[in-house]
């Protein structure tokens, strides 16, 4: 910095060099490169919850206006999907367009996605196969049976702009004892269509709906990856833990991340709900998407999965 006095005896003048004004640009761009990604992101967070929060609730009224969700296409599992969209779910949500199997790509759906465990980018399931390999087996357990059944994905644009895939389950029903039977439609959506982050958590999210009748339907966030084994008496305690805003998956959120886990994750486990069949019995739901109950207190160590409000 240099003073410049004025003639007269008048007030010296300050004046900054050239060097110390590049110096202050300096640093208020490297201050500014560290800060902006992490405002933007945060940014993006409060859009994504604010725009997810909104989907969430136009189909949670959508799908309380349909009579039942089951009986749609039955004869023809390759377009199931299509005719549940256009003769029943385009009644009572605003769609702006439908695309068939063959052209996802037209209602924004993109190619890939990164799943919710991180890693490699991989390919958007177009099939209920694809989406969980546990639709496609038959299992047992006791007196209760699940037979394979599949059926092609379909796509939709939403009056809002954001692109959706759906998958479907024409012969859906209320018990049965296995996430596949009471599983009647899920639904990937996409908050920004092909603009990424193309990230399950962030702009890509999941939408499940269970039982053709007096309907739940959930759309969990899950909260990080499975945190360790536990009795059922400590498992809430554990989801406390992680903040306010993280606890325990009731039993359709749970299912809804046992339906989804090939875009969340790839692990193969029990895992605890917060659901209870009767006082002190918990259901947990099994690797094979089966609904089982445990006491709650000692004797039985599950994993323990939580989810985000």
């Amino acid at each position: 910095m240099y003073y410049h006095m004025q003639g007269g005896g008048g007030r010296a003048q300050q004046a900054f060099t050239m060097a110390e004004i590049l110096l202050s640009l300096t640093i208020i761009g490297v201050v500014a490169a560290i800060t902006l990604p992490s405002l933007t992101g945060n940014i993006n967070e409060r859009t994504w919850n604010t725009q997810r929060k909104a989907l969430y609730a136009r189909f949670s009224q959508a799908i309380a206006l349909m009579p039942a969700l089951n009986g749609y296409g039955v004869d023809n599992p390759d377009t199931a999907t299509e005719t549940f969209i256009t003769g029943g779910l385009s009644k009572v949500l605003k769609i702006n367009n439908i695309c068939d199997n063959e052209h996802l790509q037209d209602c924004g759906i993109t190619g890939k996605i990164n799943p919710l465990a991180g890693g490699s980018a991989m390919s958007m399931p177009i099939t209920l196969y694809e989406l969980n390999p546990g639709f496609s087996s038959a299992h047992r357990f006791d007196h209760l049976q699940y037979h394979g059944i599949d059926t092609k994905a379909a796509a939709f644009e939403t009056a809002n702009g954001e692109s959706v895939i759906a998958f479907y389950n024409p012969s859906c029903f209320k018990s049965g004892g296995f996430a596949q039977t009471m599983m009647c439609a899920n639904f990937i959506y996409d908050l920004n269509g092909a603009k990424g982050p193309n990230t399950v958590g962030k702009d890509i999210g999941f939408v499940t709906v269970f039982y053709p009748t007096d309907t739940a339907v959930v759309a969990p966030m899950p909260y990080k990856g499975v945190l360790g084994a536990a009795h059922g008496k400590q498992a809430s305690a554990i989801c406390r833990k992680q903040g306010d805003d993280v606890r325990l998956p009731n039993i359709e959120e749970l299912s809804s991340i046992w339906v989804n886990k090939f875009i969340v994750d790839t692990a193969d486990q029990t895992i605890w709900s917060s659901t209870y069949q009767s006082p002190g019995v918990m259901y947990s739901m099994a690797e094979n998407g089966y609904w089982t109950a445990y006491s709650d207190g000692d004797g039985y160590t599950i994993h323990v999965r939580c989810i985000k409000r």
